[in-house]
């Protein structure tokens, strides 16, 4: 997911993908944990998507306050 994307939605869709990823992510981890995850990459690239949606959310607070 590309930032300039994220920043074209609002705030409640921004909330929605951010939960949507964290139980992508708990979903990898548990995976892991179990031995049934093939490819690792997976969780980094989750990672990092997760990091993207929260910045573009606190960028998006800010600029309303």
């Amino acid at each position: 997911m590309k930032a300039h994307e994220l920043r074209e939605k609002q705030l409640p869709e921004l909330n929605r993908e951010l939960v949507s990823l964290l139980k992508a992510h708990f979903g990898l981890r548990m995976q892991l944990a179990t031995q049934q995850l093939s490819n690792t990459r997976q969780l980094k690239i989750i990672k990092r998507d997760i990091a993207r949606v929260k910045t573009v959310i606190t960028q998006k607070q800010s600029y309303h306050d």
